[in-house]
């Protein structure tokens, strides 16, 4: 079953590091998705830029508005995905863990829904 791990981080943790020592957080986690993607438990990752170059795009009673920024004023930003094939939960938690952002912010880890099933059920 396929598993998303959605990276919050908190900036000011993340900022507080020298930047030799983000640069060997990143680099041990690069390699860990490398080691994950070889044996096919991750299926895709990607960072994303920083909160500020978001925009939020909402219509509500005909009318849309676009803001600059991220949705909602949080401590912790999204800051990227995983995408992982798991056995379990228990098992896509037990590899969230292995990435260094749960000390700087934590991973939420969700069931992927099965789309081709909400197909079938809405005859799409």
């Amino acid at each position: 079953m396929q598993y998303l791990l959605l990276v919050y981080v908190d900036e000011k943790l993340l900022g507080e590091l020298p930047p030799e020592a983000f640069d060997a957080e990143m680099k041990q986690c690069l390699q860990h998705a490398d080691e994950m993607q070889g044996v096919g438990k991750l299926v895709s990752f990607q960072q994303l830029e920083a909160p500020a170059s978001a925009r939020s795009v909402r219509t509500r009673d005909g009318k849309t508005t676009v803001l600059d920024g991220p949705f909602a004023e949080t401590k912790e930003m999204l800051a990227g995905f995983n995408l992982i094939e798991a056995d379990s939960i228990d098992d896509a938690v037990r590899i969230a863990q292995e990435f260094p952002w749960v000390r700087y912010g934590c991973i939420e880890v969700r069931p992927v829904r099965d789309v081709q099933a909400v197909r079938k059920r809405v005859g799409a």
